[in-house]
């Protein structure tokens, strides 16, 4: 482990909440009901014990999520052929389009705001940091 500077991680945090902010300015659905419909789109049913477990929230906030978007008619509900006590949830393709739209609006400004508010040097800079970012999440990585 390397030894950094004590104010780094205050000084990221705070670089990167307005950030955060502005990316989700114009989104109209939760960030959980967006990681939902994400992750259904990436493996086409799932569990609520599985969505529970794999977005790290308790099965009381997928049940609460999940009628929400049954509501809005973004993901539908089927029992399981064979044990018909589970249900399984999938995106419908609403819910697609929805995510989609819902993601690519922060993505579009975030573009326009490297392109227009970093020159290429500092462009190069996020970039390279990327990487160190993403291990900061890597629940494979070592602690």
């Amino acid at each position: 482990m390397s030894q950094t500077d004590p104010d780094l991680p205050g000084q990221l945090l705070d670089a990167l909440r307005p950030i955060q902010r502005r990316l989700h300015a114009e989104r109209t659905l939760s960030a959980g009901k967006l990681g939902i419909l994400r992750h259904l789109s990436e493996a086409d049913r799932a569990t609520a014990g599985e969505l529970a477990k794999r977005l790290h929230v308790s099965p009381q906030a997928i049940s609460l999520s999940t009628r929400e978007l049954e509501d809005l008619e973004l993901i539908a509900r089927a029992r399981d052929d064979e044990d018909r006590r589970r249900i399984w949830f999938a995106v419908t393709q609403a819910g697609r389009e929805r995510y989609d739209h819902e993601h690519r609006a922060g993505q579009v400004w975030l573009a326009q705001a490297i392109s227009q508010r970093l020159s290429t040097a500092d462009a190069r800079a996020l970039a390279a940091a990327i990487p160190a970012l993403a291990k900061l999440v890597d629940e494979g990585a070592d602690d």
